[in-house]
């Protein structure tokens, strides 16, 4: 393997790597902490924390493969055991996650959890238009789904691995570079046939467990691969008393006011992290004198 960066730690990390003399590159992504803070406001059953892990891990991927500065969210929803299940990256690697009405899911069947779903990659950037695509959950099992929908896309070859099991989360995807003057049509298909070839040869249990280095070094030993300094990733909600409130001040100053009149105060929990905003007459007064914003 050519020019490797030492990796300290594998924790909370997205690892970039490219292929030198192909237009193939790769990430890999391990989600500890980040994951558990995810999972600590909730109490999910276990086969939605392990499809919440691989969510995020799947979005945090994803998300690498854009140039842009903003949120990435993938949202799954179905006639299911789960109805909805989300998770979302933002470009400065900030994540977070949730699964709703899914309390007695429990089934290891992909099909059971999310019957007849969709699910939506939606590319919100800080500037410029929103983007969402849309693919039927036909797979057994999200890496499929997701690369299914880069081939009715036909975006660039992709292929993604991902495994979770309530307490890390794990995953590696490979991705064709736009094509390069110096690289022949048939060497891209060879290139790409041969290390998807090796790829496939990862365990669930190798991606959990081994360094980024040792998981390279065991699949692409006798290929020229680049290492890139990692990326940190960290579980940050993006809720906050003034967006709660923009988002209130939709309602109207008359509807808030009938609310506070009849309850004595607006209370709102976010449902990611859980945190608690209450709001009286004297917001609502300001918010709509423009005094708070």
């Amino acid at each position: 393997m050519g020019h490797l960066f030492i990796i300290h730690t594998m924790n909370d990390q997205l690892q970039r790597f490219v292929f030198d003399g192909t237009d193939i590159r790769g990430e890999l992504v391990r989600l500890d902490q980040s994951y558990q803070d995810t999972l600590a406001a909730h109490q999910y059953p276990e086969v939605v924390a392990r499809l919440l892990g691989e969510l995020l891990s799947a979005v945090v991927l994803l998300s690498a493969t854009l140039k842009f500065e903003g949120t990435l969210v993938l949202q799954a929803r179905s006639q299911g055991q789960i109805p909805i299940i989300m998770a979302e990256a933002t470009s400065d690697h900030k994540i977070r996650a949730i699964a709703r009405e899914a309390d007695d899911a429990n089934s290891s069947d992909f099909q059971t959890l999310l019957t007849d779903g969709q699910l939506s990659i939606t590319i919100d950037p800080r500037h410029g238009k929103r983007y969402q695509g849309i693919v039927s959950l036909d797979g057994d099992n999200l890496s499929q789904c997701i690369e299914n929908y880069f081939k009715q896309s036909e975006q660039l070859s992709t292929r993604v691995w991902l495994a979770s099991d309530g307490k890390t989360a794990s995953g590696m995807l490979l991705q064709e570079l736009p094509a390069s003057d110096d690289i022949t049509h048939e060497q891209r298909i060879i290139s790409w046939e041969h290390a998807t070839k090796l790829a496939e040869t990862i365990t669930a249990n190798e991606i959990q467990s081994l360094s980024f280095e040792r998981i390279l070094f065991r699949l692409f030993h006798q290929e020229q691969v680049r290492l890139f300094e990692p990326d940190t990733l960290s579980f940050q909600c993006s809720c906050s008393q003034t967006r709660t409130l923009d988002a209130l001040r939709t309602l109207g100053q008359q509807e808030l006011n009938n609310i506070i009149e009849e309850l004595g105060s607006i209370d709102i929990n976010c449902e990611f992290c859980h945190q608690h905003y209450q709001f009286d007459g004297d917001d609502v007064g300001n918010l709509f004198d423009h005094k708070l914003h």
